[in-house]
């Protein structure tokens, strides 16, 4: 139906985070709805052209902090599943294309409200349950940073189309923002429902259908946002969900005459061979398919002999240790002066001790588990490396039990050696490593921080000293796409900081901006003549006489 009206879509604002105190009301809600989940064993299919779909081949997916209780069997697809959601996509998109981008941005909306409002306990709880994240963690992820995906969204969106060319007399000249031809793979991590949620609904957003492979470790929240989707009034196949393991349904995504674009969130490897994939299969695709990757991160902060040394040690303990460190902004190495750095490992040292590990559920806890068995073997083995090390040692934790669940304590290395392994390796986990150097070598330790991964997503910078402020800024300015100054480097928010990175940390678009919805349309130009010329004849064909 054609739209009678410029509209203008409700101002977007940055959803309120609920603390969930002792005896407030959300507090008992989500408990509520935590017990209520704990005692299901879901069955999870696969979603395509809006009709749920059962292979009988199935994996289970476990609580990660107490690995023995199982929340769903989830199926999963392969080459055909992936087929029938193209196919589903393909049906899909002749209608959702064509659709007032007022009625696509309306359901949309209508999800920010219904997730602020009557699901927000239950995509917090699954998140807590399936991802083993506390209470206050999956608020600011699965709750606020979706809502606010989702408002400011759709603001964005009436910024690009309001981006409109000239006019000379006679002449109308437009562009449209059609959506791209073809379907978009949307690859989805474990480690933020935000993102599982923004990242196949942006897409949609501007006109595009979507295959979805959420990651195995977040198949309970990936359940629950496409319930959510479908409640917002998602018409059937714009968004096809198909879990599975990366190779099969990957490579038969990627492999499609009809690929239009990939919408990516995890490790750089990955990406890498995706990009490979795609440069393989080049020849065969119907328009070149537009590449969207955020991917790892050895994010660092790096404090100055100016710094406030109080300031550095609760940055990272924020900052490295907040949802045990599988953040891909978590801080893993600092640099730290001689001179600030006692002070700053007894603080950080001593606050290691009081941190409480365990059950999610349990709201005293602010450490829960990692995310699986792989992610545990791999803090366990840089832990056990600094331990052997003639360079390196461990200055706080250092402790891990995967008896019930795969807990690994927060933990400091410290390392004489800036090229030291866990100083240049993404580990995704809870451990941080520190290199001190002399206060006098600070320009040298910026080339280090600069040189020392080939990452470049966050960083801190820590000073007093502005001068000191404005040099690192420069001196690092291509180290990292999100640079904060004195503080942590966590906690993007959409609307105030657009994240993303450059270097091996991927393409940079910008999650939470603009510049990332531009991605997923591609521009026609109409020019509209009112009287055009009858004769080929110019002026300056006339005869002088």
């Amino acid at each position: 139906m054609s739209s009678h009206g410029i509209f203008r879509v409700p101002e977007p604002y940055n959803e309120p985070v609920k603390g969930y105190e002792p005896g407030s009301p959300e507090r008992d809600e989500l408990r509520g709805r935590l017990v209520e989940l704990s005692d299901e064993r879901l069955d999870l299919p696969l979603v395509i052209g809006g009709e749920e779909v059962r292979t009988g081949d199935t994996f289970e997916a476990v609580m990660p902090h107490r690995r023995s209780h199982v929340l769903a069997d989830v199926h999963k697809g392969a080459g055909p599943e992936v087929e029938r959601a193209i196919a589903a996509a393909a049906v899909a998109w002749e209608d959702w294309s064509r659709t007032p981008w007022e009625d696509r941005a309306a359901i949309f909306l209508r999800a920010s409200e219904l997730l602020a409002g009557p699901w927000r306990q239950t995509l917090n709880a699954a998140t807590m349950l399936g991802q083993s994240k506390t209470s206050h963690q999956a608020e600011i992820d699965a709750a606020c940073e979706l809502i606010d995906f989702w408002r400011f969204n759709v603001e964005y969106l009436t910024r690009i189309y309001a981006e409109q060319p000239i006019s000379s007399p006679g002449v109308w000249n437009r562009l449209e923002y059609r959506p791209l031809e073809g379907f978009v793979f949307a690859v989805t991590p474990f480690n933020f429902t935000s993102i599982a949620g923004n990242l196949p609904t942006s897409v949609a957003l501007m006109g595009n259908t979507v295959v979805w492979k959420p990651a195995s470790t977040s198949a309970v929240s990936a359940h629950f946002l496409m319930k959510l989707f479908e409640a917002a009034g998602l018409p059937p196949g714009v968004i096809n969900l198909v879990y599975g393991s990366g190779a099969a349904v990957g490579d038969p995504a990627l492999a499609s005459e009809h690929l239009a674009g990939i919408h990516f969130t995890g490790s750089t490897p990955v990406f890498q061979g995706m990009w490979k994939a795609v440069g393989d299969n080049i020849a065969r695709y119907r328009n070149y398919p537009r590449i969207v990757g955020e991917t790892g991160g050895k994010d660092f902060i790096v404090a100055h002999p100016s710094a406030d040394a109080e300031a550095v040690a609760t940055a990272i303990l924020r900052g490295s240790f907040e949802y045990q460190g599988q953040k891909c902004s978590a801080a893993s190495r600092v640099f730290a002066p001689a001179s600030l750095w006692p002070q700053i490992r007894e603080q950080v040292a001593d606050e290691i001790g009081s941190m409480k590990m365990g059950d999610v559920a349990d709201f005293t806890n602010f450490v829960g588990a990692v995310i699986d068995a792989g992610s545990f073997a791999t803090q366990k083995e840089a832990i056990e490396e600094a331990k052997a090390s003639g360079s390196a040692s461990i200055v706080a934790g250092g402790g891990y039990d995967d008896s019930d669940g795969w807990f690994v304590q927060p933990t400091v290395i410290e390392t004489s050696d800036p090229a030291f392994r866990t100083m240049q390796e993404e580990l995704f986990g809870p451990v941080v490593t520190a290199f001190v150097y002399d206060d006098s070598r600070y320009d040298e330790t910026l080339d280090l921080v600069d040189k020392g991964t080939s990452y470049g997503l966050t960083g801190a910078v820590f000073a007093r000293d502005l001068d000191a402020i404005d040099k690192t800024r420069d001196r690092l300015r291509y180290a990292a796409g999100n640079f904060y100054v004195n503080d942590k480097p966590t906690g993007a928010v959409v609307g105030q900081q657009p994240f993303g990175g450059a270097r091996a940390s991927g393409t940079n678009d910008k999650a939470g901006s603009m510049w990332n919805l531009i991605r997923w349309v591609s521009p026609r130009t109409i020019k509209e003549t009112f009287v055009p010329p009858h004769d080929y004849r110019y002026g300056f064909l006339r005869d002088d006489s």
